[in-house]
């Protein structure tokens, strides 16, 4: 066992399931601390998401601005979703969400990674893409999701995730690596 892992981790004692919902359940856990003592943790499992940044050969990112309950905002975002199940196949999900929010699919899919959006109290992991070379057809929205499409060019997203104007966290992460990528390949 790696030595830091050692020194650091925590393990399960026992596991109480508080509310089982439909995408998230919240557990209430005793764990054994690095140093013998128990301590408790509180936390929400998650199937994870997708999320991608849509850029159209004009170097614009489609973005989506959809009102956000437990921020009472509207936010700016890239389109994005959960996954169905844990074993979802992550990059079919991020060509669906691409569709149904936008209405764009594309030939070009690069992943980007995965980020942990609240590690302290979630295990959800958000797989992010960036697509290009994209073709556009309509909205498949889902029955109880509103947003409206804006574009914006990508010099002009990263400038005003630099200046905090755009709160969210995948859009930040997904509108750096793809700008540091493109960067590095003189897209940009």
């Amino acid at each position: 066992m790696n030595n830091k892992l050692k020194r650091l981790q925590e393990n399960k004692i026992e596991s109480k399931l508080i509310f089982d919902g439909r995408i998230l359940h919240l557990y209430v856990d005793k764990v054994s601390l690095p140093d013998g003592g128990v301590g408790e943790r509180e936390y929400c499992k998650h199937n994870g998401g997708v999320c991608v940044l849509p850029l159209t050969s004009e170097g614009e990112v489609i973005l989506v601005e959809q009102y956000r309950y437990a921020h009472s905002k509207i936010t700016l975002e890239v389109p994005a979703g959960k996954l169905e199940a844990k074993d979802t196949d992550i990059q079919s999900a991020a060509l669906r969400e691409l569709r149904e929010e936008t209405g764009a699919v594309c030939k070009k899919l690069t992943y980007l990674g995965q980020m942990f959006p609240s590690p302290a109290l979630m295990d959800e992991v958000i797989h992010m893409y960036l697509a290009e070379e994209l073709e556009f057809g309509n909205q498949e929205l889902d029955t109880d999701e509103f947003l409206d499409c804006v574009k914006m060019p990508l010099e002009q997203l990263v400038a005003e995730v630099c200046a905090g104007n755009v709160p969210d966290a995948k859009t930040q992460i997904c509108a750096l690596r793809a700008w540091k990528i493109l960067e590095d390949i003189k897209k940009i």
